[in-house]
């Protein structure tokens, strides 16, 4: 009997930000290294889809990150989740009191495990009146209203806050990875 392999969309970061550039062909390379089936990559942005039998999603995270840090010479923290994760977070609606105006952005933040209470809080201390924040189980939904230069916000704040290593893409990056990747796509 032979195991039926999963699809893993993995959010990588530090790929392609803050002086590390990494072509998306070697990342395929060093996932297919690894031993993944089916890789392939979405964007620029560190976002691989590969097939692996179920296991342990947290120690799978682990050894991508290990075995990244040793390739690329950096740490790479690795964030794991199903074609059915990702269509429930691009279909979660965290601000459902406003409409989003068309200046407005909305990034998620993708952790490893849900964030504590006081993490939260600590988080939600940061909202200004361009900048709102919810949290839903492993995800830190980040509204910004106006330019990204009005907002003074930044990505490690919110980690420093949340006391956890988070990743972020844009709703739109999430959308179109639910289409092509979710159950249905």
């Amino acid at each position: 009997m032979s195991i039926q392999p999963l699809r893993y969309i993995a959010f990588l970061r530090a790929i392609n930000v803050g002086g590390h550039t990494v072509k998306m062909e070697h990342l395929r390379w060093l996932f297919a290294d690894i031993g993944f089936a089916n890789v392939e990559s979405f964007i620029a942005s560190g976002n691989l889809i590969f097939d692996w039998p179920a296991c342990d999603t947290a120690a799978l995270e682990q050894q991508i990150d290990h075995y990244l840090h040793q390739a690329l010479g950096y740490p790479v923290a690795t964030f794991l989740r199903s074609p059915a994760e990702i269509a429930a977070v691009a279909a979660y609606q965290p601000f459902p009191h406003e409409p989003m105006a068309a200046t407005d952005t909305l990034f998620v933040a993708f952790l490893a495990r849900p964030p504590s209470d006081k993490a939260q809080a600590r988080l939600l201390a940061l909202q200004t009146p361009l900048d709102e924040f919810r949290v839903h189980g492993r995800e830190a939904y980040w509204r910004r209203r106006g330019t990204p230069s009005q907002s003074a916000i930044t990505g490690a704040q919110l980690e420093r806050a949340l006391e956890l290593p988070a990743t972020q893409r844009n709703i739109t990056t999430v959308r179109k990875l639910a289409a092509k990747y979710g159950p249905e796509g």
